[in-house]
């Protein structure tokens, strides 16, 4: 059974309008918390928001495979959606693990507040996987809906008229995946390690041999890859140690290979004998042949570089055995040689609101520019001017986005024909592109607040991750714009003390 909110009061409890936030604090929490209060006792904001925060709710498997929503209405009381939507947002706002989340959870007073419990009388506490699994219940989807809801708040309270445009800022970034520096060897490494782990505990598990010495069997193959890891290339003029040198470094390869399709096959048998055995294990045994299939590719891919001198193509490569969804990206920048993760590309509005962001897989800048404008329009059909760099520049996009927009600044590439030139050199068009910049100060605060590094796992995790950032973004902007409201009428009621005085 789930409610957004628990509506009967306990002893001690706190309403959330009556909740004090510091006004003075330059904290990040009462800043989130701010926005937060403005959404739950707004109801033009409150109705919206609470009304999607319903189909949050963990999904059943049937037997046959499909997935249902649970009824909120049956079933044990599970952790109301507010208190989910509060603790979500502020995991990404604070770019906190869940380590320190689980203690804002229980030992910050107001947080515990804003979270609907009482002072001295509720004595309720959270354990690390309930925050853990609830926090995953969110979609992209779902987080969409709802960071559209916050903006609209957000444009009423800076009183924007209806008639009124919006002007967007669209620009690119890489958000990191967790992972390690990968090389071809340290990727065989990664399956082999999961091989023989996977292996010896089914063995155990149904009473097989051949895995009692699986500890010993990865120190063996660990000893093996150092050594292929700390050769390197001679750099003699000598030919004859050079080719010396490359002999050993084959040798080496050649011994890490052979480790590995032994211990590969020795898998393959435990696996034919499971099978034997419970042939409905089958489920069991897909993570085992996932890696499996890494190791092969690698041993491919090792022998055709090390043993054969071919070059790798770059379509071919893996970067990452347990998050697949990194690509290799090289940007240009300076003292940045590579990242490890996926582009996201976000649309800023004028009063530094997100309205709309994208995971970029395996795309350019140039191939989603259209679409950000359009989807952005969507969602706010006031949208009427967008500016860009020159990445996102193509003869396509040029034609498409004068289509959609009262004015595209978008700088063209290379050279410059007339029409270009009169284009942008036009006042309105120069001064959008100088006010351009001001999205790298989004971009920024993204990274500061949780798009530094994902730490969740998987391409959905991922995008979930991306999608409650954004979410947490515009809720802290909204609060940042209470408080700095509050402060200009504490100011003005100052004044008008002091002239009266």
């Amino acid at each position: 059974m789930r409610k957004v909110i628990e509506p009967q009061m306990q002893l001690g409890e706190l309403t959330i309008e009556s909740i004090q936030l510091d006004p003075r604090s330059r904290d990040d929490i009462p800043q989130i918390l701010l926005g937060l209060q403005f959404i739950y006792t707004t109801p033009s904001v409150r109705k919206p928001v609470f009304k999607i925060l319903e189909e949050v709710l963990p999904e059943r498997t049937a037997e046959d495979g499909t997935c249902t929503k649970v009824d909120s209405s049956n079933g044990r009381p599970g952790m109301p959606q507010w208190q989910i939507l509060v603790l979500g947002v502020l995991r990404l706002g604070l770019n906190a693990d869940y380590d320190r989340i689980h203690e804002l959870a229980n030992q910050h007073k107001t947080i515990r507040q804003m979270l609907g419990h009482s002072d001295w009388f509720d004595d309720t506490h959270y354990t690390l996987a309930t925050l853990q699994n609830n926090l995953r219940l969110f979609t992209p989807e779902i987080l969409d809906r709802i960071n559209q809801e916050v903006i609209q708040a957000g444009h009423t309270l800076v009183q924007k008229h209806p008639q009124e445009g919006l002007s967007g800022r669209c620009d690119s970034f890489v958000l990191e995946t967790h992972v390690h520096y990968p090389t071809d060897i340290n990727l065989l490494l990664d399956a082999i390690r999961k091989v023989i782990g996977i292996s010896a505990e089914l063995a155990t598990l149904h009473g097989l041999p051949g895995w009692r010495q699986h500890a010993y069997h990865q120190r063996q193959f660990k000893k093996a890859y150092r050594k292929a890891q700390r050769l390197k290339h001679s750099s003699s003029k000598d030919e004859q140690k050079k080719e010396a040198k490359q002999q050993e470094i084959k040798t080496a390869h050649q011994t890490l290979i052979d480790r590995a399709q032994h211990y590969l096959d020795l898998s393959a048998l435990t696996r034919q004998q499971i099978q034997e055995i419970q042939p409905e294990t089958q489920g069991f045994l897909s993570q085992l042949h996932t890696f499996s299939q890494h190791a092969e590719r690698q041993i491919n891919q090792i022998d055709r570089r090390v043993l054969q001198g071919e070059k790798i193509p770059h379509s071919e490569k893996v970067f990452s055995l347990f998050q697949p969804h990194t690509e290799w990206i090289n940007k240009g920048k300076a003292g940045v040689p590579v990242e490890l993760g996926l582009r996201v590309c976000i649309m800023e509005d004028n009063h530094r609101f997100i309205l709309h962001h994208q995971v970029m897989e395996r795309t350019t800048d140039d191939k989603v520019a259209v679409a950000m404008v359009a989807q952005s329009q969507q969602r706010f059909p006031t949208l009427r001017s967008a500016s860009f760099d020159k990445g996102f520049h193509s003869p396509s996009n040029q034609k498409e986005l004068k289509e959609l927009l009262d004015l595209a600044v978008l700088p063209k590439k290379g050279r410059h024909s007339k029409a270009d030139k009169e284009r942008e050199t036009q006042e309105e068009f120069g001064r959008k592109r100088k006010q351009h910049s001001a999205v790298e100060s989004a971009i920024n605060a993204l990274e500061v607040h949780g798009l530094d590094k994902c730490s969740d796992h998987g391409i959905e995790g991922f995008k979930r991750y991306v999608a409650m950032a954004v979410v947490s973004r515009n809720i802290q902007r909204l609060g940042a714009i209470i408080k700095q409201q509050q402060q200009e009428e504490e100011n003005r009621k100052r004044g008008s003390y002091k002239k009266a005085a």
